[in-house]
């Protein structure tokens, strides 16, 4: 029952918002960040008790006459991604306390409905309801950035809803096929029936699960909706985006695409590997060359989802355990940094580098927040980045020696683009636009504190995850190299 638990609080905390239409604005805040924490505290549960020797799952009959189910369950894989969703959603929630929404009522509904659909993902065992949760989680999120965006916002996110919407017809399609060849819509015995589809179908399944997956999170060349998506989004919807959304695609890769088409990743994954270092690459210098803050990180995420997809399409032990540590140390560092650059917009009006700086003067707290958060996103030792950007560059190198040399790039480059952009913002002389900048406090400390602890903790105690995920990825890698 813990699974759908974990479906149901959110989903109803969702609908409860939507029937306190005409409520205050403190009412829709408070249900929200109460129905998030209850949520955390399950997930937390189910993250301090999990047992890899069991089995926690849920089945209904969805579509009895054609073996399709509503079937839930959670392993160390599942639970990594449940744990990161339930630790940041409340977060995004307390982030909006300061600030007031029109239509809050749906604003708030959207987000907790963002994050059923989040659960849904990533415990789904039923293949058409991994995909019906899939599609979900992008609906609350477009109309959170195209009714609460800038003033482009409508057309950009229109933009990235046809491009998401043109990746999943290729992902319906491919499941179609694995389902009338299978007679059946259950994941694990797809995994199975997989075993014995011909080579050419296993080449054009990785390519149907790969564009699907490349373009939510995405990879060169399908990136292009995300800088400007992130960029015109409202600060709680780019943190879902960048920290919780993209995690689908990278997510979708280790578990429909490696144990579908192990076949096309043997004759393809190399390939879709180059594709993704040369997209960690090209983002790395353009966000460089940024000056509007808000843009720099976004391609900043960009860069650190090559590097995650190249990691999970080696094929290896450390490529995907790199990739699910740093989905969580990347979601955190992400919504950390989106909600300083929002801080730091309320109290300038700007996000240009040219019009910032001498900001640490007045900020002690700001200042170490930021500078912790930061050494996370570049992966210092002993944070949160490292021991995951190490064992994605091992992957990768372990699969081809000359990728993983320029995939090691990332490390110079990553520490070039954030050194840079907090040198630029936090130091050197104060003016005009930043002379009366106050520091953090109350809900502001309450959003970075937590993050900036993660950020240690992690980086102090990375076995805690990656022995809940070690089982479950040893058993994937049975089904990619039996």
């Amino acid at each position: 029952m813990l699974a759908l638990i974990l479906i149901l609080i959110p989903l109803i905390g969702s609908l409860l918002l939507f029937a306190l239409r005409g409520s205050n604005d403190g009412v829709s805040k408070n249900v929200a960040l109460l129905t998030s924490l209850v949520e955390f505290v399950i997930a937390a549960y189910a993250f301090i008790t999990f047992d890899s020797q069991t089995i926690v799952e849920v089945k209904y009959a969805w579509m009895k006459d054609l073996r399709i189910n509503f079937h839930l369950g959670i392993d160390g894989i599942s639970l990594l991604m449940i744990a990161l969703t339930g630790f940041l959603v409340p977060l995004i929630i307390l982030s909006t306390f300061k600030y007031s929404y029109k239509k809050h009522e749906s604003f708030y509904s959207l987000i907790l409905l963002a994050q059923t659909a989040l659960m849904g993902v990533f415990m789904a065992k039923d293949i058409f309801l991994f995909y019906f949760f899939y599609e979900v989680a992008l609906i609350p999120v477009y109309f959170l950035a195209a009714i609460w965006g800038g003033t482009n916002a409508p057309r950009i996110t229109f933009k990235m809803f046809v491009y998401t919407m043109f990746g999943s017809l290729f992902m319906l399609v491919a499941i179609v096929y694995l389902y009338i060849k299978a007679s059946t819509a259950n994941i694990q015995e797809l995994y199975t029936a997989a075993k014995f589809i011909s080579p050419a179908s296993q080449n054009l399944l990785f390519w149907a699960f790969f564009i699907a997956f490349a373009i939510k999170m995405p990879v060169l060349p399908f990136h292009t909706w995300q800088p400007d998506t992130y960029s015109e989004s409202p600060t709680p919807a780019t943190m879902l985006l960048s920290g919780l959304l993209s995690k689908m695609g990278v997510y979708g890769l280790i578990r429909i695409l490696l144990p579908l088409a192990p076949v096309g990743l043997s004759n393809y994954g190399l390939i879709a590997m180059i594709l993704s270092v040369i997209g960690l690459i090209y983002g790395s210098v353009i966000a460089i060359q940024q000056n509007n803050i808000k843009r720099l990180i976004a391609y900043s995420s960009f860069a650190h989802m090559g590097l995650m997809a190249a990691g999970v399409l080696s094929g290896t032990l450390s490529g995907i355990q790199g990739a699910l540590l740093q989905m969580v140390a990347h979601g955190i560092n992400a919504v950390g940094l989106f909600f300083i650059v929002k801080i730091m917009y309320d109290r300038t009006n700007t996000r240009d580098l040219n019009s910032l700086g001498g900001i640490t003067q007045n900020t002690p707290a700001l200042s170490i927040y930021f500078m912790i958060i930061m050494l996370g996103s570049v992966a210092l030792p002993l944070t949160n980045g490292f021991v995951g950007e190490f064992l994605l560059l091992k992957g990768v190198f372990d699969k081809n020696a000359w990728l993983g040399g320029v995939a090691g790039l990332t490390i110079i480059l990553g520490a070039v683009y954030m050194l840079r952009m907090m040198q630029r913002s936090m130091f050197g002389e104060r003016n005009e636009v930043t002379a009366q900048f106050s520091d953090v406090k109350g809900t502001e400390i309450a959003v970075l504190l937590p993050i900036a602890a993660v950020v240690l903790l992690m980086g102090i105690f990375p076995n805690v995850f990656l022995k809940i995920t070690e089982p479950a990825v040893n058993s994937l890698l049975q089904l990619i190299h039996p």
